[in-house]
């Protein structure tokens, strides 16, 4: 029991009303040390309530309420005894009647004084009976509210009345609906998934609200004041009461420590206060483990506990709608089709002949998920027939996972026509899938600590398996129209979906997760009937799901070379396309926002010329120079009407042979009209339009204009300035000194080329500021976005030589931070280089570019000459790290 000095007491020694301010900090300080000395938090919850009882008990009797016939309740968290440090008091004053003038002076007094002694955040609702019952009707919280009344002090007899109003106001239907439909919108604002990088912990799926949820509607139904109490009344098991109550225990010390970290009502889980938040667990930094390890432990912790909540919230409120609100439909009658010696459709779900079948034959544990899987016209399982299976499942072993006729059930879920995704989800769920899979057990939860990978790896995971399946749907093939008909081609679809399965299942062990999933995926596919030849062709796309998107972002694809090796890396065409799928669906899986027509245009550009080199031939080299002349010829025919060919040559002849192996003949063509139209003209050319082989969030920029050293700073700088991200640059410098640039960028808001007035003013800005490079461009100042804040990115710069090009290759990985591609291009400028070609890439919070550069006589960097210029980037992007982050 937790004691502090009695209010009375402590008011009558300070002679003053104000003293219950000190009271309540004093209360506050031996709660956060009980807490601290390892009382259990539901205690310290109970006693604050208490505490705050005592307070307003205190204060009704000052003003003189305690001579009313009024009643003081405890609604909301309040109502419960659930006060965490900076919870709201909320408190409503109810009558009989309406209030007399002289009541209506004393309620006015107790509010004031509410807020005059502070340290209260009081919420406070005055109502009659009657106004009770009239704002129940229509509003649900205030309903929801009325149920949790708790009478603190006063009038004993209107105790009953706030659950009488909400009993003849709404029924156990309309009150289920309204609750239901509450929480799908509820759920809808939290992306209907517990694995939020920043979840919050109260409102989002499998929160405290969940917890209150089964709460309100058994307590509106059977009239108790306790969960523990529907123990007595069979609605939930000892068992699922003692997660319930651990899982809230949890979720209360995280609030307890979000409150005092924040010093204000603070509900989201930011990553502001993971890592600390991580340590006040246990959660700490071990040896040999990487610095995030701690958090990723706690959240994952998390995760598992937020899962099993909203499981429990699920089946718990699945039951009463089945056991409660549906029998007593009008003209109800139970509809049951008979499926089998195990299961029956019981109202259109599945449901076990008797208690005992999963005891009885442990198959149909997973024989019930391939009815699910099966049959298009199941709608879930019935809510008593789960409790026996979430039971059952802590019952599979090794015994169980080596059974034949198991194993082939198992393949059967996997290539099954219907619902994969939603059938492996409801194996997750409930415990199936990652007993059978232990591995895929061990993953349930991770996360990884950055921005790039939005959800933990198991639900990373099936997401991918989702996006696979719906490469087959007519409406996705619309935006996914090669990836779906490559798909739509393979023999094996089981194939990808297990090496989908397996191909993050080793993270968080230590070690390259790509080869040790490999090697649990070849067991698993050995014992599960797959020829030698299948399982290899599994584990070498878990080996190797990276290297399609790596080589689409980190290299030059247009380059022959690179596409040569590419394809002699895959060997065939089957290689390739299971690649090409299961890449595709990673990606999305990963990040959808990250996910856009420029990354999917780089994807498939890879995926034809790879399919056009294997099908050509891998023994067959690259003609560089038949390959010049047909772009030439190609470019030559799209510019024959309105130019000569000398014109054309001579513009042409200006530029080196990487130009024409390198861009396509539209572009070439689009590049020469530009030149020849704009003639003598020394300004800046700058023009604009969609980009051809992508779609229409990216923008192609050509900027045609004398060579100057800070040519690139000052044009991406001033990308920056125009919300434009940069993704890729291509810089050539003709003979006589003029640079033929070409940008690809993404628009943040998407009306560069729809906004005519928008597109002048960004052609205005590039045109002024290229006419004045001589200047060093202006970076933006902008505060670095708070998320990126808590990320130590250790910047890392590669220098190499590219031998094909005769160029230096710089990869930069670091922190991503507002005007860092014109930071770079200055630092280059400054070391007296010239940037040829860029690829940009911004994963979550980390950047990673690669620059193909070469000192000013076109010649590469000697090694000592490269190793200095590593060490003077690094030292520089760090300071300007660290500047950023104290803006």
């Amino acid at each position: 029991m937790i004691n502090t000095s009695p209010l009375l007491n402590y008011v009558s020694s300070h002679h003053d009303i104000q003293a219950i301010n000190q009271w309540r900090t004093d209360v506050e300080q031996q709660l956060q040390e009980a807490f601290e000395q390892g009382h259990p938090i539901r205690d310290i919850v109970r006693a604050r309530s208490n505490f705050i009882d005592e307070a307003l008990i205190f204060l009704w009797h000052h003003v003189g309420l305690d001579k009313t016939d009024l009643g003081l309740f405890a609604v909301g968290g309040y109502g419960r005894r659930e006060m965490l440090p900076y919870s709201d008091v909320d408190i409503m004053i109810l009558s009989e009647e309406d209030l007399s003038e002289e009541q209506e002076k004393i309620v006015t007094e107790f509010i004031s004084s509410l807020w005059d002694v502070g340290n209260f955040k009081p919420g406070v609702s005055v109502r009659t009976i009657r106004c009770c019952f009239e704002q129940a009707t229509n509003d649900l919280t205030v309903a929801t509210a009325l149920i949790e009344a708790r009478l603190i002090i006063g009038n004993q007899h209107l105790a009953k009345w706030p659950r009488r109003v909400v009993s003849q106001t709404w029924t156990d239907k309309t009150f289920f609906d309204a609750k239901m439909q509450e929480q799908a919108k509820r759920y809808a604002q939290h992306n209907n998934t517990e694995s939020n990088l920043e979840p919050d912990i109260k409102n989002a799926p499998g929160g405290i609200r969940d917890i209150n949820q089964i709460g309100w509607i058994a307590k509106r139904h059977f009239r108790v004041n306790r969960i523990y109490d529907l123990v007595h009344l069979g609605f939930i098991s000892e068992f699922e009461l003692q997660i319930l109550e651990q899982a809230e225990n949890f979720l209360w010390e995280i609030r307890h420590h979000l409150h005092r970290l924040a010093k204000r009502d603070e509900n989201r889980l930011l990553f502001d206060y993971q890592r600390e938040i991580a340590a006040k667990f246990g959660y700490v930094k071990e040896e040999g483990k990487h610095i995030n390890y701690p958090i990723e432990q706690f959240m994952k912790r998390y995760y598992r506990t937020a899962q099993q909540v909203s499981t429990l919230n699920e089946m718990l409120l699945a039951y009463f709608n089945e056991s409660v609100i549906t029998p007593r439909l009008p003209n109800y009658e139970r509809q049951i089709e008979n499926i089998n010696d195990h299961f029956k459709l019981v109202d259109g779900k599945l449901a076990v002949q008797h208690h005992k079948i999963f005891s009885e034959k442990p198959s149909a544990i997973l024989e019930i998920f391939y009815l699910l899987a099966n049959r298009p016209d199941i709608e879930g399982i019935r809510a008593r027939t789960l409790r026996l299976l979430i039971l059952a499942a802590k019952r599979i072993d090794q015994q169980y996972r080596d059974n034949p006729e198991h194993q082939a059930l198992f393949m059967a879920i996997i290539r099954s026509p219907y619902r994969l995704y939603e059938t492996l989800l409801s194996m997750k769920r409930y415990g199936v899938l990652g007993a059978y899979i232990p591995a895929f057990g061990q993953i349930m939860g991770l996360m990884q600590y950055d921005l790039f990978h939005i959800y933990t790896v198991d639900a990373h995971t099936l997401l991918l398996i989702r996006n696979l399946n719906r490469f087959k749907e007519p409406e996705f093939a619309k935006d996914y129209p090669v990836v779906s008909s490559v798909f739509q081609r393979l023999v094996r679809r089981d194939i990808v979906y297990l090496a989908a399965l397996f191909h993050d299942i080793a993270k968080g062990r230590g070690g390259d997760h790509s080869e040790l999933g490999a090697v649990d995926a070849i067991d698993f596919c050995r014992a599960h009937g797959f020829t030698e030849r299948e399982c290899n062709l599994v584990a070498w796309l878990i080996q190797n799901h990276l290297f399609m998107s790596i080589t689409a972002q980190k290299k030059d694809i247009s380059d022959p070379d690179v596409i040569q090796n590419f394809a002699e890396k895959l060997g065939d065409m089957e290689h390739l396309d299971y690649l090409y799928t299961l890449t595709v669906a990673d990606i999305n899986a990963t990040n959808p926002k990250l996910w856009n027509t420029w990354r999917a245009s780089l994807m498939r550009q890879l995926y034809t010329h790879a399919r056009d080199v294997i099908r050509s031939g891998l023994d067959r080299p690259v003609d560089y120079q038949m390959l010049i002349e047909d772009t030439k010829f190609a470019a030559s025919e799209l510019l024959v009407n309105d130019f000569s060919l000398d014109e054309v040559e001579k513009v042409w002849q200006e530029l080196g042979d990487e130009y024409f192996i390198k861009e396509s003949a539209d572009e070439i063509a689009w590049h020469t009209r530009a030149i020849l139209q704009h003639g003598d003209n020394p300004a800046p050319i700058v023009l604009m339009r969609a980009h051809r082989k992508a779609a229409q969030d990216a923008v192609q920029i050509f900027i045609y204009t004398q060579d100057k050293p800070n040519l690139f700073a000052t044009t991406v700088a001033v990308l920056d300035r125009m919300n434009l991200d940069v993704q890729d640059a291509r810089i050539i410098t003709a003979t006589k000194a003029f640079s033929l640039d070409t940008y690809v960028v993404l628009d943040r808001f998407g009306t560069l080329l729809t906004d005519p007035e928008r597109e002048e003013t960004v052609q205005e800005a590039l045109v002024n500021a290229l006419s004045h490079s001589d200047k060093y461009p202006s970076l933006m100042q902008r505060r670095i976005p708070r998320q990126l804040r808590h990320f130590d990115i250790e910047t890392t710069v590669d220098i190499t030589l590219n031998e094909a090009l005769l160029q230096n290759m710089v990869e930069i990985a670091t922190l991503d931070q507002p005007g860092l591609l014109a930071r770079v291009g200055g630092l280059f400028m400054m070391q007296g280089l010239d940037i040829h070609s860029a690829r940009i890439a911004t994963l979550g919070e980390r950047a990673e570019d690669i620059f193909f550069v070469t000192k000013k006589d076109g010649t590469p960097m000697t090694d000592e000459e490269a190793s200095l210029l590593a060490t003077q980037l690094k030292a520089a992007l760090d300071e300007a790290s660290n500047q950023v982050n104290q803006h």
